[in-house]
């Protein structure tokens, strides 16, 4: 697993989180709860990891909601810092652009 997952999913179990604003944006331009990100990264799985990212290393995340509708959250810790973990943007994945488990792109 991921070092920067572990540490995400360590920081949320803290509740030390995070929701950016563009998060926030996605989120309700999606009608995805922050309840089903929080309760849903602890069965997550890594789709892709960015930890050479700019603002931090970052791992897009596949996890499923309360009704086990996939998700992809972008979780990132800041640069320089080990907390909070922090919901860069979250959205429902168009099928169209990815295999059939979700995990890769088209």
């Amino acid at each position: 697993m991921s070092q920067a997952f572990q540490l995400i999913r360590e920081l949320v179990a803290r509740r030390e989180v995070k929701i950016s604003s563009h998060g926030y944006d996605e989120l309700a331009a999606d009608d995805i709860l922050v309840r089903d990100i929080v309760a849903g990264v602890q069965d997550g799985e890594v789709v892709e990891e960015y930890l050479g990212y700019p603002k931090g290393p970052c791992v897009l995340v596949l996890q499923r909601d309360y009704h086990g509708k996939p998700i992809h959250v972008v979780w990132g810790i800041p640069r320089l810092s080990t907390t909070p973990a922090v919901v860069v943007t979250a959205y429902r994945p168009d099928p169209a652009k990815w295999t059939g488990d979700f995990l890769r792109r088209l």
